[in-house]
C-alpha cells in the first residue's frame, strides 16, 4: 500500500513538474529599477526544461538595491548583464531579443562595452554584432599592464570589431587591448570562492592574496584573474561596465555581496527527464544550496556528478511507471556522469596543466581532472589553464574575433614556441608573461541550458559544441553514444 502511494506520488509530482515546465514566464527580462521582489524560489523555462534559482533567507525587495538599480549614467545595473533567467549570466538569445525590442537605446548596448567599439555608429546592429550574435561583452585591458614589464609584444593581425585598430580606442591609441568575453554567472559563489588547496598546484606558488583583507582567495573569480575578490570585481565592473564616475560605497558593496552569496542557480527540471531530483537523484538547485563547497570529488567529497547515481539503481518496478522517454533520458544522464568521470584521455600541451610545474606532458586523466569540485564541477585547485579555446592551432575558426600575434621576447612559450596567434591572451594580459597566453579561469558548468553560448569567447554555440571541441582538441575518441550521454548530463546541471 505504501509502495503504491509512493509511486503514485512520484508520478503525480513528475506530471506537475512537467506541466510547470511547459508554462514559463512571458517576459523573463529584468530591467533596472523595476523594484520587483526577488522570491526565495524563482523558476524560468528554457529550451531544455526549467532553471531554478534559490535565494537563501529570501525573498528580497530589489527596490533601490544596488544590484538592481541603475546608479550610473548609462542606465545599466548589475542585473543588466546578469539575468536570473540566464542563470545570472547573459545568453546571446536574450541579447538578441533586447536588440529586437529596443535597439541601441537599450542600456545593454551601451557604447563602452555593449558595442564592438565605441567609435562605431551606435544605432546600427552591425556595431553590436558580437553581443547580439555571440553574447560577448568588450573587455578593454591596458597594455602593458600597470606595474608589469611584459616578456612579450602584441600586435593586431586582424580585427573585425575594428576596436584594436581604432585610432582612439585601439592598441596604438589608448594603449588598450580589447578582448570579447561572455559574462560569467553571478551565482553559486559558495563554490566559486571555495579554496580546496592552500597553494596553487598548477604553478607551485602560494594562493593569491586579497590586498584589502590580507587573506588568500580562490582565483576562480575572473576569466583573467585581474582582480582577486568580489569587492574588487564590483569596483572594476562599476567603472568599466556601469560607467560609474565614483566608487561604490561600502554599504552598496555589502548589499551586493550579500545577494550574490545567497543566490544559487541550476537546472531543475528537464523537458525529457522530468525533475532532476526525482526518484532519489540529487540534481537540481537545492543540493547546491545545502551542500558543503570546496570538496575534491575524488578525495572526501562525493564523486563529481554522482548526484545522478540513483538513476542507475532505480528499481525496475519504479522505472516501469515512468514514460519511456523519461527512462531513456535518465539512463543517458547517469551514463554521461560516468563518462565525465571515467573516460580518460591524454591531456597535452596545456599551460596550467602540463606546465609550468605541471603534472607531466602528456597526463592521462578525465574531464574531472579540471572539473573536480563536488556538486559544482569547478576546479578546486586555483589557477588558470589553457585549453586552447582562444589559441591557434586549437581554437575553432572565429573570424569575428580579433586576432593577435604574440611574440615572446624572453623564453618561448612552453607549448607554442616564440610566436603565438590568439584571439584572447587571457591571463597573460594580467601577468605580462608569455607563458600565460591563453590561460583562462575555468567556467562553471551549472545552468548551461539557460546561458549559451559557451567558453569564455562564446566559441561553442551549444553544449554539443563544447563536447566536439574537447573531442577534437584532445583526440578523446568519444563514441556517438558517449557524446549524447555527455550532452544530456550537461543540459541537466
Amino acid at each position: 500500500m505504501i509502495r503504491k502511494l509512493v509511486l503514485g506520488t512520484a508520478v503525480a509530482a513528475f506530471a506537475a513538474a512537467v506541466a510547470f515546465a511547459q508554462g514559463g514566464e512571458k517576459d523573463p527580462w529584468w530591467s533596472p529599477d523595476e523594484g520587483r521582489t526577488f522570491p526565495a524560489r524563482l523558476d524560468y523555462k528554457n529550451p531544455n526544461g526549467t532553471l531554478r534559482l534559490l535565494l537563501d533567507n529570501g525573498p528580497m525587495d530589489t527596490k533601490d538595491h544596488p544590484f538592481f538599480t541603475a546608479i550610473g549614467p548609462n542606465g545599466r545595473a548589475c542585473v543588466t548583464c546578469h539575468q536570473p533567467a540566464d542563470a545570472m549570466s547573459l545568453s546571446a538569445a536574450s541579447a538578441a531579443r533586447q536588440w529586437q525590442r529596443n535597439g541601441a537605446k537599450d542600456p545593454l548596448f551601451a557604447a563602452s562595452d555593449g558595442s564592438n567599439c565605441p567609435s562605431l555608429p551606435q544605432s546600427e546592429r552591425a556595431s553590436h554584432s558580437l553581443l547580439i550574435d555571440h553574447g560577448l561583452i568588450r573587455i578593454a585591458r591596458p597594455w602593458p599592464p600597470k606595474d608589469v614589464k611584459p616578456d612579450f609584444t602584441i600586435e593586431v593581425v586582424r580585427d573585425a570589431s575594428t576596436c584594436n585598430l581604432d585610432p582612439k580606442y585601439g592598441l596604438k591609441g589608448a594603449g588598450m587591448v580589447s578582448v570579447f568575453r561572455r559574462p560569467r554567472p553571478v551565482a553559486n559563489f559558495k563554490y566559486i570562492e571555495a579554496m580546496g588547496f592552500a597553494y596553487d598546484p598548477k604553478a607551485g606558488m602560494p594562493l593569491p592574496i586579497d590586498p584589502e583583507t590580507g587573506k588568500p582567495v580562490s582565483g576562480n573569480l575572473m576569466a583573467d584573474a585581474r582582480v582577486p575578490s568580489l569587492t574588487a570585481q564590483m569596483r572594476d565592473a562599476a567603472g568599466a561596465h556601469l560607467g560609474f564616475l565614483k566608487n561604490l560605497d561600502k554599504a552598496d558593496i555589502d548589499r551586493i555581496i550579500d545577494f550574490e552569496r545567497r543566490i544559487y542557480a541550476a537546472q531543475q527540471i528537464d523537458a525529457k527527464g522530468g525533475p532532476l531530483d526525482g526518484d532519489g537523484s540529487m540534481g537540481g538547485t537545492k543540493t547546491l544550496q545545502i551542500s558543503r563547497a570546496g570538496m575534491l570529488g575524488s578525495d572526501g567529497g562525493i564523486p563529481v556528478w554522482s548526484e545522478f547515481e540513483a538513476w542507475e539503481k532505480t528499481p525496475a518496478a519504479v522505472k516501469a511507471k515512468l514514460p519511456a522517454e523519461v527512462r531513456t533520458f535518465r539512463d543517458s544522464v547517469a551514463r554521461g556522469a560516468r563518462v565525465f568521470r571515467d573516460k580518460t584521455f591524454l591531456i597535452t600541451d596545456s599551460a596550467g596543466i602540463n606546465s609550468p610545474i605541471g603534472f607531466g606532458n602528456p597526463v592521462r586523466n578525465s574531464c574531472v581532472f579540471c572539473h573536480n569540485m563536488s556538486y559544482m564541477g569547478m576546479d578546486v585547485a586555483p589557477g588558470q589553464v589553457d585549453l586552447g579555446t582562444t589559441n591557434q592551432p586549437f581554437a575553432d575558426p572565429a573570424p569575428h574575433l580579433p586576432l593577435f600575434r604574440i611574440i615572446c621576447t624572453g623564453a618561448p612559450h612552453p607549448h607554442y614556441g616564440k610566436t603565438i596567434l590568439t584571439s584572447d591572451p587571457g591571463y597573460a594580459l594580467t601577468t605580462g608573461k608569455c607563458s600565460d597566453v591563453g590561460r583562462i579561469t575555468l567556467q562553471s558548468l551549472r545552468g548551461m541550458s539557460a546561458r549559451a553560448p559557451f567558453f569564455s569567447n562564446g566559441s561553442a554555440k551549444d553544449i554539443r559544441g563544447v563536447i566536439d571541441y574537447y573531442e577534437r582538441r584532445y583526440n578523446i575518441g568519444y563514441t556517438e553514444q558517449e557524446k549524447a550521454d555527455l550532452e544530456n548530463l550537461m543540459r541537466s546541471l
